[in-house]
């Protein structure tokens, strides 16, 4: 997800640091960085990147208490619609307003990040294998499958110098409307219909998510391995 940092390659000889290029493509990428920007230029003072990290972690935690409290009470689920949003604006927010007060610390930021993201990730994945609306193989399907995306990414923001913040038109972004649109559908529909037989409906779009990051693993790994293969030949 977004982080509050340029980051940065060490170069071993020198002991520097080398801009990597982050890509951002996703469908909503133009009109967030935007409105990013402008919360960023209206945030006070008192408001450091550090704390909306911990907003983000903490509210994507929080998401995933509520998938859990939702077996009992399935109105928890737009309780979480709420904390999902609050992850957007702590994650996203974080990096846009260190970069606004030129306040970037690259290697902090990137490793904070990212940690968080892993554990909060494994709080909101098991929160929904407990919710009832997934299965909780689904589930542990799913986390694998970012978890290996996200190594994925971080190898070739090492090895290429380009930090991959989204596959194809999705984003974190994107990802978080999609578990909110989920959400208020399941209080009405939590099952959905697949070639003639009946599913849960978190456990098709699990299926379709778990295909879709495996799809993008195996070309993203395919493309930088050939590129790392032309651009560094056995001497």
């Amino acid at each position: 997800m977004a982080a509050k940092y340029v980051f940065y390659l060490q170069d071993f000889n020198r002991g520097s640091f080398h801009d990597a290029k982050r890509i951002q493509e996703s469908l909503l990428a133009g009109i967030e960085r935007r409105v990013l920007v402008w919360i960023a230029k209206r945030t006070p003072r008192s408001i450091n990147s550090d704390q909306l990290t911990l907003l983000g972690f903490v509210s994507q935690c929080l998401a995933g208490v509520c998938y859990a409290v939702a077996k009992l009470h399935p109105y928890a689920l737009l309780i979480g619609i709420v904390f999902l949003g609050l992850n957007w604006l702590g994650d996203s927010l974080d990096g846009t307003l260190a970069r606004v007060r030129n306040q970037q610390r690259p290697r902090y930021g990137f490793y904070v990040d990212h940690i968080c993201d892993t554990i909060a990730a494994l709080a909101l994945m098991g929160g929904l294998a407990l919710s009832g609306y997934v299965h909780p193989g689904i589930a542990l399907g799913m986390l694998i499958a970012f978890l290996m995306l996200s190594i994925e990414s971080y190898l070739a923001t090492y090895t290429l110098g380009k930090f991959q913040l989204s596959h194809w038109i999705f984003g974190p972004t994107e990802i978080r409307l999609l578990l909110a649109i989920g959400n208020v559908a399941l209080l009405r529909h939590p099952m959905a219909k697949l070639f003639g037989r009946e599913f849960l409906l978190f456990d098709a779009g699990g299926a379709i998510a778990i295909i879709g990051m495996s799809v993008m693993l195996v070309i993203s790994s395919v493309r930088h391995t050939a590129q790392l293969y032309r651009e560094e030949p056995v001497p």
